[in-house]
């Protein structure tokens, strides 16, 4: 390992922090792209590292940029994900960037809203839309969250290549079990937040969902009316929310040396999304979930902002380290998994997301 890098995207551009493996000193890089809304960074580092950013405006639009001498130039990829003609959605915003498995390196898959999957083969050059997703035939009764109808997660399967999970905000959690070609709606035992005339099955509000790594077949997720486990690949939802003050929040970290290790921010309720009692605290499993307990120590109190749901991220270091970003431009860290807390160098605009390389 030479050094750490936590990518930030904000509403008006990214940034770069890198450390060495101590993470007590940071270098920053930024503002990259400054004035565009980078709503979602992403290394990929399976062949040559290229970086991926997704990137929106409401003059130009929502696009794909890749830099390969990382973050130094960037390219617009021109042939980015487009809806086809007819379709149900409108390529509003860009949501994610998600590497395929290692034995396809050159494979990618974008979240897109309105509430759309793509897949690149060639490394994000070209795109296929996914239209057992836009096509769904649910899709008539899909209804958007505050955020809009984002497609915000996707997880393929590891060791299985033709599976793959979705999360879309308000509509729920996918899977599909053929590479794509379906997608069937994985509820059962999430609350429902908006449900369909016709079908019952949809309307849960998924925020955030996370795959254990070494158990690819345990989810994890912070819903609009809870925390939920999931044990086999999504087919049934448990709720998890022993310990928290209050089971609304937006993002969910895993430790991935220790996958029952996750991390959440509780906010008081889907009315106020405030810390509660402006104590803006993290909570933390080390049972998978099966408790959680409040990390305070270093945190801020009497604090009123938030943390959006792609705005955490873990590190795969030993003593696990996390990030969180505020919308008030704040970044919070921990090196020895959440027992002590530092702010990082910065004060940035509203931050969109937070992810983490070893480079």
């Amino acid at each position: 390992m030479s050094k750490i890098v936590v990518f930030v995207g904000t509403e008006k551009g990214a940034f770069m922090l890198s450390s060495d493996k101590n993470r007590k000193k940071w270098d920053l890089e930024g503002p990259l792209m400054p004035g565009w809304k980078i709503f979602h960074l992403q290394l990929d580092q399976r062949s040559d590292p290229a970086l991926y950013a997704c990137v929106n405006s409401y003059v130009y639009g929502a696009t794909i940029h890749v830099s390969k001498d990382m973050g130094k130039t960037w390219e617009q990829l021109e042939n980015g994900p487009r809806f086809s003609d007819g379709a149900a959605g409108k390529l509003k915003d860009i949501w994610c960037v998600a590497p395929g498995r290692a034995e396809d390196p050159e494979t990618l898959y974008a979240g897109v809203a309105d509430a759309g999957l793509f897949v690149s083969r060639d490394s994000g050059e070209s795109w296929q839309e996914l239209t057992a997703i836009s096509q769904h035939p649910t899709r008539e009764e899909w209804i958007p969250g505050l955020g809009g109808l984002c497609c915000h997660t996707v997880l393929p399967h590891p060791n299985n290549p033709d599976r793959i999970l979705a999360a879309i905000s308000a509509v729920g959690a996918f899977r599909s079990d053929d590479g794509g070609k379906t997608f069937a709606v994985k509820n059962d035992g999430l609350e429902i937040v908006a449900e369909g005339k016709t079908h019952k099955n949809i309307g849960s509000c998924v925020h955030r969902m996370v795959m254990d790594p070494k158990n690819p077949d345990r989810l994890f997720q912070q819903n609009h009316r809870g925390v939920f486990r999931s044990l086999d690949g999504g087919d049934k939802w448990e709720r998890i929310e022993n310990g928290l003050p209050s089971n609304f929040g937006f993002p969910i970290a895993i430790n991935p040396t220790n996958p029952d290790m996750l991390f959440i921010i509780p906010l008081q309720s889907d009315e106020y999304r405030l810390p509660n009692n402006g104590e803006l605290d993290v909570y933390r499993t080390t049972d998978g979930g099966d408790s959680w307990h409040a990390l305070k120590n270093g945190l801020p109190r009497n604090c009123y902002t938030g943390v959006l749901r792609q705005a955490m991220a873990t590190d795969s270091l030993a003593d696990c380290g996390i990030y969180f970003g505020t919308s008030g431009g704040q970044i919070y860290y921990s090196r020895d998994n959440g027992e002590q807390w530092q702010q990082m160098p910065g004060l940035f605009p509203r931050i969109s997301s937070i992810t983490t390389a070893i480079i």
